[in-house]
């Protein structure tokens, strides 16, 4: 909610864009649906399963992206294919957790479950990309919004199943603020190439693993170290061969 408050104002001051026919209708619809879908059947695959097997596979989205982006016409050269295919790799390894203190078995339907979340993800990543390079981009940033709004905030907040104790606000808010600037920058990016922007927009899993050893004192695991090595490396020859 706090990301629609964010950008329905802009949007609506914006007024209709001239681009806005059905063909972009329908990528604004599966750019929002993507996303949340994505969301709930990464959840329930984490509650069914493990998170260190579920989250690696949840973190393929920015491959399958790059994929369909490829699949649509846009082309890549050999190196720029290579590096993408080695950071789609260390994106995995770095977001590998322990599985020593979790409980329970890890089923087929957690995995399952997991891989459709990288498919919604990754169709919505396209999709957004899609809606940034028709239309203003506040239009590609929005939809996510309105989708998890609608299907999932207004529901709890009806049946009064929504409980913030004040000490999370304002990790909400820096939340919901980083949300929709990582989308923006994403949209930006994906006007330029779709598969590139949307396997480095894919590194959440390694920065939340860097984050998590600076701040809470977690240890790496020796997998998570290489993919995080593999990314920086990777990263940095890509930009020279694009610049």
């Amino acid at each position: 909610m706090i990301g629609l408050g964010m950008t329905a104002p802009v949007a609506a001051f914006s007024g209709i864009p001239p681009g806005l026919h059905v063909a972009e209708l329908a990528w604004i619809v599966l750019a929002g649906a993507g996303n949340v879908a994505g969301l709930l059947l990464a959840y329930e695959a984490m509650r069914r399963g493990k998170v260190s097997i579920v989250a690696p596979i949840s973190s393929t989205e920015g491959a399958i992206a790059a994929l369909l982006a490829v699949a649509t016409g846009e082309t890549l050269g050999v190196p720029t294919a290579v590096l993408l295919g080695l950071i789609a790799a260390g994106v995995v390894l770095a977001s590998l957790t322990s599985s020593d203190d979790e409980a329970g078995v890890h089923t087929i339907e957690a995995t399952l479950l997991a891989g459709a979340a990288a498919c919604c993800f990754g169709a919505s990543l396209f999709a957004t990309a899609r809606v940034s390079n028709a239309l203003p981009l506040v239009w590609a940033v929005i939809p996510p919004r309105v989708v998890g709004v609608a299907v999932v905030a207004l529901p709890l907040l009806i049946t009064r199943r929504v409980r913030i104790e004040a000490a999370a606000v304002p990790l909400v808010l820096t939340s919901g603020v980083c949300e929709v600037e990582g989308f923006a920058a994403f949209s930006l990016g994906a006007r330029h190439s779709v598969a590139v922007s949307a396997v480095l927009a894919s590194q959440f899993a390694a920065f939340a693993a860097l984050a998590a050893f600076v701040l809470f004192r977690e240890r790496l695991r020796v997998a998570q170290v290489l993919g995080i090595t593999m990314i920086a490396v990777c990263v940095a020859l890509l930009s020279a061969i694009r610049a």
